[in-house]
């Protein structure tokens, strides 16, 4: 490995020699002999079980040979991180380092759903889960085709809402960024901060600039909206499966019930999913004994989610659109399969695969797809979705952002028209 190390630098030595800015690079002392180390400092092992270690201080460690050729196998990038320490023009933080190996690991896999969170993110990730954070009360849907960024939820009470911001504005400048998708996150970091500090954004309306100085707050993020929509008809609106969102949709549901509730719509548009575990407890509310969805692992083995006892006998339609997905998908298509739901809108996302958060070193962790998941009658969702029983597209031109409970919603329309028929 030490070979490999000087023949590389003297490669370097010698291209560089010849450039005008620099005559002469050190080699920094580095030699190698007949019981060579690469950079983890293990010596060389032939038939042995074991490998050895050995610093300075004379500590030793033995390890297995399985071990040290695992070690092996990421020889080559310490010997990047050694060249980066060695010869890149600025100094770089080791563990920055480290943590963007982690990065590539994961992207190695190939799949988007798959990923590292640095200690901040990880942080940050339950803190959403737990549905309160400090910022100004806004959620962002992006387009990665056009780059726009619109708001797509404005908290109630929030400094947002407090400001006039609406749903359907599109969030152009946030101090002085200019906002897409390629920067989101970004504008979302800059946004959040500490309680009773401003930030400026500009927001779009149509071609007119507003500009908003928005004073940080704690928010609460409210992922369950309902109302009774029509004589004997509930509307729910289900945001994400996060938080309470089970506990607060089964509630939203018994009361409407209370009303005189005999069919419910439930909304779940721009719905990206969250935790199997809530669509499980809300399938539930609506199912008697039987399987939610199953499971399945790469060793061909299955996992069954099923559903209890008991069930609330209500009629069920269900609006869908590009953006429903993952746990969107396995309430809906459990509610196809098994209670008669109408499925109304578009065709849905098509994300089929279920991910686990595991934790990683002291405050890390990861996010790994784990298994693919079919409907309670085997039906797979994974880049297929779930077709609509009655099809409603939004009109060309219409962004489809309206206020909860707007009947000039086109395909809220088109659900109640479906429920007053299944009620007749």
């Amino acid at each position: 490995m030490m070979k490999k190390r000087i023949l590389l630098a003297i490669s370097l030595l010698l291209a560089l020699s010849v450039m005008s800015s620099c005559a002469y690079l050190p080699l920094l002392g580095l030699t190698y002999g007949d019981t060579a180390q690469n950079s983890g400092g293990f010596t060389s092992l032939t038939d042995g079980a074991a490998a050895t270690s050995s610093n300075d201080t004379g500590d030793t460690v033995t390890i297995s040979r399985e071990e040290y050729e695992r070690y092996q196998e990421l020889s080559g990038v310490l010997e990047m991180m050694d060249i980066v320490d060695l010869y890149f023009y600025e100094e770089v933080d080791r563990k920055d380092l480290i943590e963007g190996a982690m990065n590539g690991v994961l992207s190695g896999t190939g799949d988007p759903y798959t990923f590292y969170y640095n200690a901040e993110e990880y942080a940050e990730m339950w803190e959403d889960d737990e549905g309160e954070y400090a910022g100004v009360g806004m959620q962002i849907s992006t387009s990665y085709l056009t780059g726009i960024c619109t708001i797509s939820r404005v908290f109630e009470g929030g400094p947002a809402a407090e400001a006039g911001i609406h749903k359907g504005d599109v969030l152009y400048k946030v101090e002085d960024m200019y906002v897409s998708s390629a920067n989101i996150n970004d504008a979302v970091d800059i946004m959040r901060g500490t309680p009773g500090t401003d930030v400026n954004v500009v927001m779009l309306r149509g071609e007119e600039e507003m500009e908003y100085v928005l004073t940080r707050a704690t928010i609460t993020v409210n992922r369950v909206s309902s109302m009774m929509l029509a004589d004997g008809i509930g509307y729910i609106q289900l945001y994400e499966f996060a938080g309470d969102c089970a506990t607060k949709f089964i509630s939203a549901a018994d009361e409407l019930i209370a009303q005189g509730a005999k069919g419910i719509i439930i909304d779940l548009r721009d719905n990206p999913g969250g935790w199997l575990d809530d669509a499980e407890a809300i399938g539930d509310y609506f199912l008697d004994t039987g399987v939610l969805c199953y499971l399945e692992y790469n060793d061909g083995t299955r996992e069954y989610y099923r559903t209890k006892p008991g069930k609330h006998d209500v009629e069920l339609v269900i609006l869908l659109n590009e953006n429903s997905a993952s746990a969107s998908e396995v309430l809906s298509g459990a509610l196809k399969d098994r209670a008669d739901a109408t499925l109304v809108g578009v065709q849905s996302y098509g994300k089929g695969i279920v991910q686990s958060l595991i934790p990683v070193g002291e405050a890390e962790g990861m996010q790994i797809t784990v298994a693919q998941y079919f409907t309670p009658n085997g039906n797979a969702v994974h880049t297929i979705g779930l077709t609509p029983d009655v099809e409603c597209e939004l009109p060309a031109g219409d962004n489809g952002m309206y206020e909860f409970g707007d009947l000039a919603d086109p395909q809220l329309a088109r659900a109640l028209e479906v429920m007053q028929e299944k009620l007749k």
